[in-house]
């Protein structure tokens, strides 16, 4: 059935939606399609599965990637995880306890149902791998080093100094959750005292200072696929900071930095290449070697080309990601005039400014010649001034 429905649809949010407004759409979606608000309602309890399933997909950003550039049909392919499928309302409040905890509280169920036991999963982290453009291109692996943290050897993990135990929050009794009632519905919502630990610390541990835990520093080695660019991210699975709750461990996220390139220039796929060429390739045409990333490699460049016209060299580009193809290298053929010419040059330059009948800058003078040429005019605007021509002898 998900087939035909579309996940922003069914949660009414746009698709520029952020994280904050697919969780108010769900919980929206959530009190208004309850099973215990709608006994006995079979297509109440189909859309109550329906939100379940689109925010499920939407809230995993990579999840979210796929969906948007190939829905439906990408998330059945596997990838990302896949689509989810929720066999009764059972699932869904297991998967989403904390939600359904807050709205409903005890458990999740609402109503004597009582869901499955939900443990908290340890925190994502994340570390960057730098790369140049060659290897972005071929593929790579990378070391990446980052920080997680460990239980505390001296206290293990208990936060206490050793010798002494953490004491039972009095605020919660020691449930980490408190429950207040609002209508129909019984809200939970974290301890504020103990933060949800059920217990406080009066006499912390030195190392950890009361945390439980200890920085750690982790290397591992990432196999970066070819065609990365820069923000792209990889997720090494089960690598973040762990749960001491005893749920799973977060993900480490790889953010790939690439640096930039002194000749090309990145556009996706496509790479750019800023070629100067001389005045006499241009206008008779030439074959030369262009650097590609796979080495020099023959560029014909057509009798009569103009300053920023592009060629095209297919295939010389930058891999795509998940697909046996590459972007094209553009070459911009930049016309190079010469800043200093031998006698030669020139002569052969002002013939061919005659053969174009154009009017070029004559040779230049030496700084006394331009005294003498410069002084030899004033001399002659002073002559016309003192001497009338005819027309004006007449005119007088």
């Amino acid at each position: 059935m998900s087939e035909k429905n579309d996940y922003y649809e069914i949660l009414e949010v746009e698709r520029s939606a952020t994280k904050d407004d697919l969780s108010s759409a769900y919980r929206k979606a959530a009190m208004k399609y309850h099973p215990d608000r709608n006994p006995g309602d079979d297509e109440a309890i189909e859309k109550f599965k329906l939100a379940a399933e689109a925010y499920e997909v939407l809230k995993d950003d990579e999840k979210r990637e796929i969906y948007d550039r190939f829905g439906h049909a990408g998330l059945e392919r596997g990838s990302g995880g896949g689509s989810p499928h929720f066999h009764d309302v059972g699932d869904i409040f297991s998967a989403f306890g904390d939600i359904f905890g807050d709205m409903f509280g005890g458990g999740g169920g609402g109503g004597g149902r009582r869901g499955r036991a939900r443990v908290q999963q340890g925190a994502d982290i994340r570390c960057e791998a730098v790369l140049d453009l060659h290897e972005a291109a071929q593929g790579v692996t990378k070391s990446v080093r980052f920080q997680r943290h460990v239980k505390c050897g001296t206290c293990k993990g208990s936060g206490a100094k050793p010798g002494t135990t953490p004491d039972q929050c009095r605020y919660c009794g020691g449930q980490g959750r408190v429950v207040q009632s609002t209508g129909i519905f019984s809200v939970q919502t974290t301890c504020p005292q103990c933060q949800g630990r059920g217990s406080v610390i009066s006499d912390p541990c030195p190392d950890c200072r009361g945390g439980g835990a200890v920085a750690n520093k982790v290397v591992r080695d990432v196999k970066i696929p070819a065609g990365v660019d820069t923000g792209t991210r990889l997720r090494l699975q089960g690598e973040g900071e762990p749960s001491f709750a005893g749920g799973p461990p977060g993900d480490c996220y790889v953010f790939i930095n690439v640096r930039e390139h002194p000749l090309f220039h990145r556009d996706g796929e496509h790479l750019i290449l800023q070629m100067p060429i001389g005045y006499a390739q241009a206008a008779l045409g030439a074959a030369i070697q262009a650097p590609t990333l796979d080495g020099p490699h023959e560029l014909n460049i057509p009798a009569g080309s103009q300053s920023g016209d592009v060629l095209r060299l297919r295939g010389q580009g930058m891999p795509i990601p998940r697909r046996s193809i590459r972007g094209d290298l553009l070459i911009q053929l930049l016309l190079e005039v010469p800043k200093k010419l031998t006698p030669e040059h020139k002569r052969v330059l002002r013939e061919l400014a005659e053969v174009e009948n154009v009017n070029v800058s004559p040779e230049r003078h030496s700084f006394i010649d331009k005294i003498k040429d410069y002084f030899a005019g004033r001399q002659s605007e002073a002559d016309q001034a003192e001497y009338p021509t005819a027309d004006e002898q007449e005119a007088e």
